[in-house]
């Protein structure tokens, strides 16, 4: 898909099925996030790559919790990438999102939807998700700065109508 089409046809999309994205579409997602740019090329985000149901049913419930609401947070999908920022860099927060924004413009582009869910930050500042960390391997200040959701949509939303008065030309 061309990149301008990608970027204005990409919805986020609340409602899955269960089929699974393959490993190989995945890993190309991935790819792309970690293509992003980073404050001086610090490279200081890392993705975590959910495919086992346990832990995906686990952090939506985390997820779920904090929000305060009785469905499933992730919306049944079978996939979900976790962007973590490295705190001690003073542009993790910028790092992070652009990751989020290439992931969910490389799964459109694969013909894959997605989703940001938030409440990655309040997930892994709790206890439990320190203990997913350190179960993990990961040791450092990471910061959840939000998690990628991506399978096949049941449903996909019209574009909301572009606000007027947006851009201001200086020339």
């Amino acid at each position: 898909m061309e990149t301008l089409e990608t970027l204005k046809t990409r919805r986020s999309h609340r409602k899955y099925s269960n089929q699974m994205v393959s490993r190989e579409t995945i890993e190309k997602i991935i790819d792309a996030g970690l293509y992003a740019p980073s404050g001086m090329g610090q490279q200081a985000v890392i993705i975590l790559a959910i495919t086992n149901k346990a832990l995906r049913d686990q952090l939506s419930e985390m997820n779920r919790k904090i929000g305060g609401w009785d469905f499933d947070p992730f919306y049944e999908a079978p996939v979900v990438l976790v962007v973590l920022a490295d705190t001690t860099r003073p542009t993790y927060i910028y790092d992070g999102s652009l990751v989020m924004g290439n992931l969910m413009n490389a799964a459109h582009s694969l013909g894959v939807d997605s989703c940001w869910i938030h409440r990655a930050k309040e997930e892994f500042e709790s206890e439990e998700g320190k203990a997913i960390l350190k179960k993990l391997g990961i040791r450092g200040s990471y910061e959840g700065i939000g998690h990628c959701i991506l399978g096949y949509a049941l449903d996909t939303p019209d574009a909301a109508p572009r606000k007027p008065n947006r851009v201001v030309w200086v020339e």
